[in-house]
């Protein structure tokens, strides 16, 4: 029997232990690994919950319990889930998380502690939810070399693009559907800024590429400025709009950035809508592959924590990693990464003239919108546009345009 202890019992807590409880014996009869919940630590009661006879509310009953193997880390936040994750994997504990904030500011010095302690830190749910992309990562893909990695990594934002895609509606009011179906905080700024999909790039990316991605370093814009004027052009061009988390290498070189792109029907990210999640990996041997699925919600992230608490458990005593270097990857400034780019500007076509003196040549897109015009650039890297664009006069938007 592996005695297991879980941290927070909310959302994604109170699905953890569900997993186990419900597919008791289907882990047992398929992994050998009998798990039980002996403890639930949280600042609240349940009266009336059978887990309540569980619930604790100091941590050191658990980390001085000997018989807790596998400390489940489901808070949120860094503190205390910092403090609480060091303490069990100092004490020879294993440790699995959904914490991408937490696996992003701290998971290297985590990881070490882990092998220092012949433990595990396993983090599978941090990226994706219930998809399964860092194990992939860590043994599936060991023969390849990963040189791309992008994603649909935020669900509430995939689900506010595809909905004012869909229906003509601006952000704000999307926002407020968003939260009142629970799909985006009370405080959305981590999302509809772009930060949670930067700290699971950055994760994603340390992975694949072997030395520690600092998410602070990477270029990052949200969608905040997405307006139904950027929708419309966007369904005249036969494209859509989503929030992209990206990283390449090129040799030592690798660029990582955030940012709203302009996607092609051909691209099989086109089609992942609402709060579906999509991660797109290309190594040299593999070639191309995507991982697709529920990024967020109770049971699908909770399923992937308990995959991550079963696997602990089969290896007790040796430990596995998602590791990576300590040493901190230096990222190649995005200014000189290339691609079209999708500007909005006051006036009408005839004016063309005018941007074609500045950008060069251009491919006008005509969108039907009163008072203004959209247009193509050429490929060209950041730098470049954001020269030309300084030249230019009342530019309403831009917007990148992914190429494959």
């Amino acid at each position: 029997m592996v005695q297991v202890a879980v941290l927070g019992y909310g959302t994604v807590g109170s699905g953890v232990v569900k997993v186990i409880e419900t597919n008791h014996d289907s882990i047992m009869e398929k992994t050998g690994v009998d798990l039980r919940v002996k403890y639930v630590l949280d600042l609240r009661d349940f009266p009336g919950d059978p887990i309540q006879e569980r619930i604790v509310h100091d941590y050191d009953v658990i980390v001085n319990d000997p018989e807790i193997r596998v400390v489940v880390e489901v808070m949120g936040g860094t503190e205390p889930a910092f403090t609480f994750s060091k303490r069990a994997l100092e004490a020879g504990k294993s440790v699995c998380t959904s914490n991408k904030e937490l696996v992003a500011r701290h998971g290297t010095q985590l990881q070490q502690l882990a092998h220092e302690n012949h433990a595990s830190y396993l983090f599978e749910a941090s990226c994706g939810g219930g998809i399964p992309i860092i194990r992939p990562l860590r043994t599936s893909l060991t023969a390849d070399v990963i040189d791309e990695i992008t994603g649909i990594l935020n669900g509430t934002t995939n689900y506010i693009l595809t909905k004012m895609i869909d229906e003509g509606l601006e952000f704000d009011d999307v926002l407020r559907d968003a939260q009142q179906k629970g799909y985006a905080e009370r405080n959305p700024e981590a999302d509809i800024e772009g930060h949670d999909a930067c700290r699971k790039i950055a994760i994603l990316s340390s992975l694949a590429y072997g030395k520690r991605v600092d998410f602070t370093d990477i270029y990052t814009e949200g969608i905040t400025k997405i307006s139904s004027a950027d929708i419309k052009y966007a369904r005249a061009m036969e494209k859509t709009i989503k929030l992209l988390a990206y990283s390449s290498r090129e040799g030592d070189e690798v660029m990582a950035m955030v940012a709203p792109y302009l996607v092609d029907k051909e691209d099989p990210l086109y089609s992942v809508s609402g709060v579906f999640n999509a991660i797109f990996v290309h190594g040299n041997m593999l070639g191309d592959a995507m991982f697709y699925g529920q990024g967020a919600g109770r049971d699908a992230t909770a399923s992937a924590v308990a995959a991550d608490v079963i696997e602990a458990a089969q290896v007790l005593g040796t430990g596995v990693v998602s590791d990576w270097k300590p040493e901190k990857q230096l990222l190649k400034d995005v200014s000189n990464t290339r691609k079209p780019f999708f500007v909005r500007v006051p006036g009408d076509a005839s004016q063309r003239q005018e941007m074609e003196a500045i950008f060069g040549p251009i491919e006008v897109v005509d969108a039907g919108v009163d008072g203004e015009y959209g247009f193509i650039t050429e490929s060209m890297t950041e730098a470049e546009y954001e020269s030309r664009a300084s030249q230019a006069e009342g530019i309403l938007s831009m917007i990148r345009i992914r190429e494959k």
